[in-house]
């Protein structure tokens, strides 16, 4: 069992120790993704907009892995406010199309640095 660890500029890089995502037998696992800009290290304006920046990111990082968010089979949203599923759901469907991936969503008491959402994958390779 060989893992490869995913790391790319495009994305925000970690804020504690872990890896961006880990490849393993063809599998791409992504940590979880804030909203936030990765060139100014600022969270989106509003949970729509970090919504769009975490699932930017998750593309980002899904392309260096050699794959794309067509290939996605598992995503995870974490909510700072169930309230807002709704307005994050229409940014995540302009981002995945049918057939869909699977996917989980739940609220929690708090996200690191305060964010609205993040939100992981799973993926397979090309």
């Amino acid at each position: 069992m060989s893992k490869h660890i995913i790391s790319t500029d495009k994305a925000p890089g970690a804020i504690g120790p872990y890896s961006q995502a880990v490849e393993i037998n063809g599998f791409v696992y992504t940590s979880g993704q804030l909203g936030l800009n990765p060139e100014t290290g600022e969270f989106g304006e509003g949970v729509q907009e970090q919504a769009k920046l975490s699932l930017s990111n998750v593309k980002a990082i899904l392309e260096a892995a050699g794959t794309s968010l067509d290939h996605v089979v598992k995503t995870t949203v974490f909510l700072k406010d169930m309230n807002d599923f709704a307005a994050v759901n229409e940014v995540y469907g302009s981002f995945f199309s049918e057939p869909y991936p699977a996917r989980s969503a739940v609220e929690v008491a708090r996200l690191p640095k305060d964010g609205l959402v993040e939100i992981e994958v799973i993926a397979v390779k090309k």
